[in-house]
């Protein structure tokens, strides 16, 4: 399996996932979730990109779950790694 899959196969797992759970589109930004997780592997460590964007996900359901609370806990997050000094 190539670690480069075309766009369109995470769109069809995203899909999956959203069937499976019954998520919405905005229940699972796909887009906002791969750049909290680009910039937590820029800004501390690629290793902590997955489960800082668990941590996101789990801060986002103590919030609500909402779509803007997904927002703000990835913001969160986000503005937590960009200021990050180890």
């Amino acid at each position: 399996m190539s670690e480069h899959l075309p766009p369109e196969t995470l769109d069809d797992w995203a899909d999956a996932l959203r069937e499976q759970f019954g998520l919405s589109a905005d229940d699972v930004p796909i887009s906002l979730i791969l750049d909290l997780a680009k910039d937590v592997a820029n800004g501390v460590a690629r290793p902590a990109a997955p489960f800082s964007a668990f941590v996101a996900g789990l801060v986002a359901g103590r919030r609500g779950g909402s779509p803007d609370d997904i927002r703000a806990a990835v913001a969160d997050v986000t503005k937590l790694a960009g200021d990050w000094q180890a």
